[in-house]
Parts: C-alpha cells; structure tokens; sequence
C-alpha cells in the first residue's frame, strides 16, 4: 500500500469513528434500547452447606433461593435498577463454620452486593460476623441461635424467628395440647444434637420447662452426624418418659425416629423444636410409620396463600420435597429483591438501609408484614404441625390450623 492510500484509509477510520462516537453520544445508534437501559448483574451470594453432614439440608436451601432468583429474573429483574438481573454467586460451607467463613472471603472479593443463607445457627454466626468486617448484608435463613441477633451488628438480618421465640410459643403450645387432654404428660426426655442449636435449645428447655410442670428425667447430647441410636433409645426405653423432644438435624432425627419404632418405644407424645425431619414431607413419605403423631413447633409455608401452594407445586414437578428451607430461603431472596427495589442501588450501605426499614409482606410465610428491630423480624412466628394419615397438618395457631391435635399418641 502506497502512503497517500495509507493515509487516506487511516483518515477515513479516524472519520468514522468520530461519527461513530458521536452518534453514541446522541442516541442515534441502532442498538435496541432495551439493551442499553439495563443494569449491570447484581451478584448475590448464596450460602449453604450443600456438602458434609447438612448437605440435604443445604441443598434445599439452594434450591429454594435460586428458584426466587429465576422467577425474579424472568419477571424483568430489579425494576429501579434497569431490570438488573440477580446473578447468584453460589457456596458451599461444607457444614462448617469455617467452610461458611471460606466462601464469604471468596464472595466479598467476588463483589456481591450481599448474601442470603447459612442455614445451621454455627454457620451463620461465623459468616455473618465475617460479612460484617466488609459492610456486607448478611440476611439469615434458617439459624436460630439468639446469639446471632444479639451482638449488634448492623449487616446481620433474620427473617424468621429465634429460640427464644419459638421456644416459647412451642411450650406454650404444649401445655395447652397436655391440659387439654387431661395432663397425661409430667416427664420428658430431650434428644439434642450437641452444636449451637441443640444445645441452645436444651439449655431453654431445661430452664423453662420445669416451671410449666414437666419434669426432665435426663437430656442426652449426640455429635452430627450420629450413626447409630441404640444406646440412646435403650436409656429412654429404661426411663419410659412420657414425652421425648428431639432437637437435631435431619439425619439424625429421621434415625432417632425409625430407633424409637424398632425398638417398641412409643411415648405418650413426641415433640420436636426445630425438629429437622418433624415437618419434612421426605420423612412422611419414605418412612409413614416412624413419623405418624409427631409433633413439631417449626418454621412452616402459609397454607392459606395461593403463592406458597404454587410454590410447593414447582418445587414437587421437580421431584424435589417442599421443605423448610426451600420456602425460608425463597421468601429471604424475595425480601431481598424487594430492599433492592427500594435501594434502587446495589450498594452495601443502601441495602442495609432498605433492610432495616422493611414492611415486606410478599413473602410465602404465615407472618405478618417483615419488621427488623435490631435485624430480628418481630413478624416471624412458628406453627405447630403433626403428621396425621401421610400428611402434614398444622395444629396452631387456630388462624392456620388445618386439623386438631391428635394426643396422646394411639396405642401402636
């Protein structure tokens, strides 16, 4: 190429770029608006212990967050963020408080704008405190351990409630199911895993229940995971209580419960707190016989509201189970979604903001309108359900109950 061509060739694409970027500037090019007006993605870290010992548990969660995620995603995104999409920034904390504070190094680094999760009260504790070093939201599915809300930090929110919630109104709940069969139970034995939750609750339990008329004949701690009950069961089959309360994870407690029956030990009752297999529809599915008249005070979806039925439904077309931690996680990322509409930013100070100021009331939930006093949701309240025929049926409060309680369990 000659130098007159060079510089001819080299002017015209210094011209048309000129053009080209003055049309930019101007709004003349032909590229669809829509493309421009979106926001950039908004990552959301999503937490869960998707491997080791709370794995299905962990699974579940996810499941449950992604689904908000997708359905968010394909209604427009956030709205005052251009129709920003939420891009999740997925995490396995490997059942560990330490795998949970792994992955938020990894996902404050990625930049999310905050993250959804944790499920066990130990993770949860861990990793929101991590999150609280970069500013970053942390909002709690599922932990209930008080501690976590008690420490005073501004990044940390619950969207359900804590033990000292849920342990009241689960012994309230029980002495009005004794009474009103004719106080057939005075003694109790507690089953509990030995990590944050099941200690913290037999700790509430030891403290209160004495003074609502029962009497605790023994409380035995077990390590997660635990293999094997035998020796558990052969001290409660000594003791003959009338009520047991389990207070562990999913695996155990479906293991406790499938112990009890093989072994011909049937109480006057069994009555879960956080019970992780009482109100779970795998356990009522592959194991009827070892779940029929469980009792449980747990978090649980509102049977009433077309968007939980809906929800449940998906979730089942899956062949998937509709368990707490699907809809505890799936209304978490709603709620969030919603702080980020009002936020209309993606910045961590603005969404805690939003968080703290929250009437968000779209939630799947039988609570009232989302309020956070001190990041505690004061509308979060459990229910007591029961397994009854190969269903799950909600017993209290009277404003959700779909059945009445069946006490004390039928003779076998």
């Amino acid at each position: 190429m000659s130098n007159d061509r060079a510089r001819i060739s080299r002017r015209k694409f210094l011209q048309s770029s000129a053009l080209g970027a003055a049309a930019a500037a101007s709004g003349t090019l032909a590229a669809p608006q829509v493309l421009r007006a979106q926001g950039a993605p908004v990552k959301l870290g999503v937490l869960h212990p998707v491997s080791g010992a709370l794995s299905y548990s962990g699974q579940q969660g996810r499941l449950g967050a992604t689904i908000a995620i997708d359905e968010i995603n394909a209604a427009g995104g956030i709205k005052a963020l251009g129709g920003a999409k939420i891009d999740p920034v997925l995490g396995d904390a490997q059942s560990t408080p330490e795998g949970g504070n792994a992955e938020v190094e990894k996902m404050n680094a990625a930049g999310v704008a905050a993250i959804v999760g944790g499920y066990a009260s130990s993770i949860c504790l861990a990793a929101s405190q991590t999150a609280a070093r970069y500013d970053l939201p942390y909002l709690v599915d599922v932990g209930v351990a008080d501690n976590i809300m008690t420490r005073g930090l501004k990044n940390t929110f619950r969207f359900g409630p804590g033990f000292g919630v849920i342990a009241k109104t689960a012994i309230d709940n029980l002495v009005t199911i004794n009474d009103q069969a004719g106080k057939p139970a005075k003694t109790v034995m507690i089953v509990n895993e030995d990590s944050l939750f099941g200690s913290g609750l037999a700790k509430l339990l030891n403290a209160q229940l004495p003074d609502r008329g029962f009497q605790i004949l023994e409380t035995i701690p077990h390590p997660t995971p635990t293999r094997d009950f035998n020796n558990v069961v052969l001290k409660i089959k000594a003791q003959n209580p009338d009520l047991i309360i389990p207070a562990n994870y999913y695996n155990e407690y479906v293991l406790l419960a499938r112990t009890l029956q093989q072994q011909r030990v049937r109480p006057k009752g069994i009555y879960s707190i956080l019970g992780g297999a009482a109100s779970s529809y795998k356990f009522v599915k592959e194991f009827p016989e070892a779940a029929q008249y469980i009792m449980d005070c747990n978090h649980w979806f509102d049977p009433r509201n077309p968007k939980a039925l809906a929800l449940k439904k998906k979730v089942e077309d899956q062949g998937q189970f509709y368990t707490y931690e699907v809809f505890m996680n799936y209304s978490c990322v709603l709620l969030l979604a919603d702080a980020l509409e009002r936020a209309a930013s993606a910045d961590r100070a603005k969404i805690i903001s939003a968080l703290d100021t929250s009437t968000f009331a779209g939630h799947v939930m039988p609570y009232g309108p989302t309020k956070f006093v001190n990041g505690q949701n004061e509308g979060a309240a459990p229910v007591n359900t029961q397994v009854l025929g190969n269903d799950i049926q909600v017993i209290f409060p009277a404003t959700f109950a779909s059945a009445k309680p069946v006490f004390p369990m039928p003779p076998a």
